[in-house]
């Protein structure tokens, strides 16, 4: 069996609302869908989230293409070691995600072939469903309590909150109208994506550590884990890496820096599911935990996921899916909002590969929609553009 084509399709996928963060927001989730096709007719999905943009993902599928077309898809290993040192790419820190599209395509092509969920392909089932958070993207704290409450009645056990805002009081109201929507039970995340510098970090955590949090996403630079160390050893809340820990290279820094409780791993930003698997044994051994990190990502990419993290033991926390955000999916009958969720949790596909099938009138429409504001959909805020924010706020 060779691989024949590469399909690329950029889609854009409307969110139920914005997106926010410390930096801007966003409308939608943008992502290129992948189809491997091979000689023998069998073809692999993959997705990759349009990061830092579809154009950049759909350049770099164009580069690779070359290292790929007349391979076979089942010699991941020495299909994935061409794209890394003939094209490059291990140069590259954080690997495009449009990689790691091509790596799950093939897993997808392995598992048709075998007559086998890729679960069964990356260990075998350690566990049946995967836990996943619910996103609560607004920033009034009314809205916060709302869609704290709409995630405690759709049966989600841990809320995720973006912090960081311009003013410190207002992180604050936010994370005591998140505690109060959600209730007393619930586990809170928040995220505050490196605005924090340490003493503002140190400051903002011990003041909210009395809404009970869980973990705290990366509050200071991913660029200098003395900052992180420093933080860590001065509060009492787990401390998440996340930018600081987007490749295994990363994470063995992180892990030796004693800088994190907690670490992120993404197959989309470090180049496919094998090496989150190894990201994830790497941790196992270091005695800690791993959450599974998303760029924003569709039925495709959830899926791929949900085999890997099914398949590896320490995933022990909610990870980070689009649930919550996503207005409908590209898949028939998985992810597409928080109806495709249980009580929080996804279940494992049993069908072969990834085990799910693209909706055609689905990805022809939201195709379309790229194709004419694709645009709009990118991380944007014409506020923060014109205030040139720095590095860390305060």
């Amino acid at each position: 069996m060779r691989i024949e084509r590469l399909r690329a399709t950029p889609v854009a996928v409307p969110y139920v609302h914005d997106e926010i963060w410390a930096f801007g927001r966003r409308r939608g989730q943008v992502s290129v869908l992948l189809e491997v096709e091979t000689d023998e007719g069998v073809t692999g999905l993959g997705e990759a989230a349009a990061y830092p943009s579809a154009d950049i993902v759909l350049a770099v599928l164009r580069s690779v293409e070359p290292l790929v077309l007349g391979e076979d898809p089942f010699a991941i290993e020495r299909l994935m070691r061409r794209i890394e040192l003939i094209g490059t790419w291990h140069h590259v820190k954080a690997t495009s995600p449009a990689i790691a599209a091509v790596e799950m395509a093939c897993w997808d092509i392995v598992g048709k072939v075998c007559g086998q969920p890729l679960v069964n392909l990356l260990g075998g089932r350690f566990r049946e469903r995967v836990e996943c958070f619910f996103y609560v993207a607004r920033s009034d704290p009314a809205e916060v309590a709302r869609e704290a409450r709409r995630a405690s009645e759709s049966g989600f056990s841990t809320c995720y909150l973006k912090v960081g805002s311009d003013e410190p009081n207002t992180d604050i109201e936010r994370v005591e109208a998140l505690r109060d929507g959600a209730g007393p039970s619930a586990r809170l995340r928040i995220d505050a994506n490196e605005a924090w510098a340490p003493g503002t970090a140190v400051r903002m955590i011990r003041e909210l550590a009395r809404f009970d949090l869980e973990l705290v996403e990366q509050p200071v630079s991913g660029r200098n884990l003395d900052e992180l160390g420093y933080v860590r050893s001065r509060v009492e809340v787990p401390l998440l890496a996340n930018e600081a820990s987007w490749t295994r290279h990363e994470q063995l820094a992180v892990l030796k820096a004693g800088a994190a409780d907690v670490l992120s791993v993404d197959n989309q930003m470090d180049g496919g599911l094998l090496n989150l698997k190894r990201s994830a044994g790497m941790c196992e051994a270091a005695g800690l935990p791993v959450v599974k990190h998303s760029l924003g990502e569709l039925g495709v990419a959830l899926a791929a996921a949900v085999h890997a993290i099914a398949a590896t033991p320490n995933f022990t926390y909610a990870n980070q899916a689009y649930g919550a955000l996503l207005s409908d999916d590209i898949t028939e009958g998985f992810g597409g909002g928080v109806a495709g969720y249980t009580d929080g949790h996804v279940d494992v596909p049993a069908e072969p590969g990834l085990g799910v099938t693209l909706d055609p009138d689905r990805v022809a429409r939201y195709a379309e929609l790229y194709r004419t504001e694709g645009a709009a959909f990118s991380f944007g805020d014409p506020d923060p553009v014109l205030r040139s924010p720095a590095l860390p706020k305060f």
